[in-house]
């Protein structure tokens, strides 16, 4: 069954969204603040957090960075504000989602499903599940990838985008190719939102030594040849 953890600081919408979640035919665990979560995280390994931004003390971007630190688990952000900044902040800190309140329980369950089919993507036919352009393999059914023999850890989001790049090397994606991709269709999400995602995994594949994806100006990315 699949486990969810709920954190937010106001009781009554923990309520709710918990009533909503379990609806859906999942177990539902409640966090009332950051430390609280990322404790629970720890010892419980939940398959996807659904994360207040605005908490007290520890606020949700810092408790998504601390869990980063060790888990890869999917997460999708609640904030009251409409910021693009803050959207963008807390996908830069390895958010695979965000959602403003205030929002419908329907609307989330659907975003929750979107990211969990990412996480664990449906049987295919095709023959292998293992891609490797250059440096860099990715094992589709670990949901792994490495980069110079060390291993990367991507979130769920970042995984797709860069399965996108690498079923089709050198190819020129548009920005909303990658979003279909990452997200399904009829997802709408900024531009500045993809690119965030993309700084991250620039940033995590350069730290092994490579620079794997290339800008291609006034229409999007692809993965480059010097990978």
């Amino acid at each position: 069954m699949t486990r969810i953890l709920v954190v937010d600081d106001d009781p009554h919408l923990r309520e709710v969204l918990s009533y909503a979640l379990s609806r859906q035919g999942w177990a539902v665990t409640e966090a009332a603040d950051g430390a609280q979560a990322l404790a629970m995280v720890q010892k419980q390994a939940p398959d996807l957090l659904v994360l207040d931004v605005v908490m007290p003390e520890l606020d949700g971007i810092e408790t998504c960075r601390r869990i980063r630190t060790f888990s890869s688990v999917p997460i999708v952000f609640l904030s009251s504000r409409d910021e693009e900044l803050d959207r963008i902040l807390g996908l830069e800190m390895g958010g695979d989602d965000y959602l403003t309140k205030p929002f419908s329980p329907r609307e989330l369950c659907s975003r929750i499903k979107a990211v969990l089919r990412r996480a664990r993507p449906e049987v295919t036919p095709e023959p292998t599940k293992v891609l490797q352009v250059g440096n860099i393999k990715l094992d589709d059914t670990m949901h792994r990838v490495w980069v110079k023999e060390a291993e990367v850890t991507l979130t769920v989001t970042e995984f797709a985008i860069l399965h996108a790049l690498m079923r089709h090397p050198g190819r020129a994606y548009n920005r909303e190719e990658l979003t279909e991709r990452a997200y399904g269709e009829n997802h709408h999400i900024s531009d500045r939102t993809l690119d965030s995602h993309i700084r991250r995994i620039r940033q995590k594949c350069r730290e092994a030594g490579v620079d794997p994806i290339e800008t291609v100006h006034g229409l999007g990315y692809r993965l480059g040849e010097a990978v």
